[in-house]
């Protein structure tokens, strides 16, 4: 199925949701419990533990929080703090519906509430995206947007088309959605008290990229790698041969620095990004699921190099980064094998 935005229309979330605050509560109030305690976080489906609180709020709903505005759908009821705000349906919604309007919020709105600015419940419901809405053909053949005077759902009377939405959201993975891994029936977990560290430098290769101004770039085929912290770090295709093999990650130290992607074609990397080769010593085939969990890893150290600061060579050598590992004659080694299956069990790994 294909996505033409051009062709969507605008709807207000106030007439599509009704928004409710989190509810505080301190924490002497609760201790550990089966009840999900959402927060305003942009990980983990903005989880931050389990209490032992009735919930306060129904599941099938959708979640943001104030600041970053980062949505995520929620299956189960859940307790939520005072620093989420919580989109309560008007019409019927499930989980496919909700993944693809997470996008689109996600997409439209998580810029506009950054560097302390909060996205209060009034903020919320005045908030306006685009989505896909149903058509008919005119007596001349052409297809023109379906209007309904009774629609509550937008001002001009469009139609939201939620059944597109489910179908694209189904459209995207053969395996059933779930919320947790399995290997051989048992579910893998992370526990990351049960890893070790390892220095980058002995797992990798680092190698520097080249500089390549804009005007002395041609047209042509070859990925050409940017300090960027979107599409997978590629900035443009040019004419120039690859100076990079592929099947090797990505590692901005300067512009933005900190953002890892797996490369699985030959490229050119800007001089603002070392590369990260797999030694053979590792004693495995590198390939994108390993390379993924690593890249999940390495994003983490962004925090250690904000504010300007480089990540330069050396010191990316020196990194120290824990990984699942395996002790043998009391030392530890990378689990490899642990990371490659456990991006291949997460749900829509079957579109990597």
């Amino acid at each position: 199925m294909n996505l033409n935005t051009k062709e969507w229309k605008e709807f207000q979330i106030r007439l599509l949701f009704n928004i409710h605050a989190g509810k505080y509560h301190y924490k002497n109030e609760y201790s550990a419990g089966n009840t999900p305690y959402v927060s305003a976080s942009n990980v983990n489906n903005a989880i931050s533990g389990y209490i032992n609180l009735e919930p306060d709020f129904k599941g099938n709903c959708i979640v943001a929080g104030k600041v970053g505005c980062t949505a995520f759908y929620q299956k189960n009821d859940f307790c939520a703090t005072s620093d989420v705000n919580i989109f309560v349906p008007k019409f019927k919604l499930n989980q496919y519906m909700g993944l693809f309007i997470v996008s689109v919020l996600n997409k439209s709105e998580n810029y506009k509430w950054r560097y302390g600015r909060q996205c209060r419940v009034g903020d919320s419901r005045n908030i306006i995206i685009k989505l896909p809405v149903c058509y008919e053909m005119d007596k001349y053949g052409n297809k023109i947007p379906k209007q309904d005077d009774k629609c509550i759902y937008s001002d001009e009377g469009y139609i939201p088309d939620f059944a597109f939405m489910e179908n694209y959201i189904k459209s995207l993975h053969s395996k059933p959605i779930t919320t947790k891994v399995r290997k051989n029936n048992n579910y893998l977990k992370i526990n990351t008290d049960e890893w070790h560290e390892f220095i980058l430098g002995d797992i990798f290769d680092i190698k520097k990229g080249k500089r390549l101004t804009k005007a002395d770039q041609t047209e042509g085929k070859t990925p050409y790698i940017g300090a960027t912290d979107s599409n997978n770090g590629l900035a443009n295709y040019i004419g120039q041969p690859p100076i990079h093999d592929g099947n090797t990650i990505t590692l901005s130290y300067n512009g933005s620095v900190g953002e890892a992607f797996y490369q699985p074609e030959p490229f050119w990397a800007t001089d603002d990004v070392n590369v990260l080769y797999f030694k053979k010593e590792n004693g495995v085939e590198f390939n994108k699921f390993i390379a993924l969990f690593i890249c999940t890893i390495l994003k983490k150290e962004k925090y250690r190099y904000s504010y300007g600061r480089k990540w330069v060579l050396e010191n990316m050598k020196n990194t120290i980064i824990k990984l699942p590992a395996i002790l043998n004659d009391g030392k530890a080694f990378p689990d490899f094998k642990y990371m490659e299956s456990y991006i291949k069990q997460l749900f829509y790994s079957d579109r990597i």
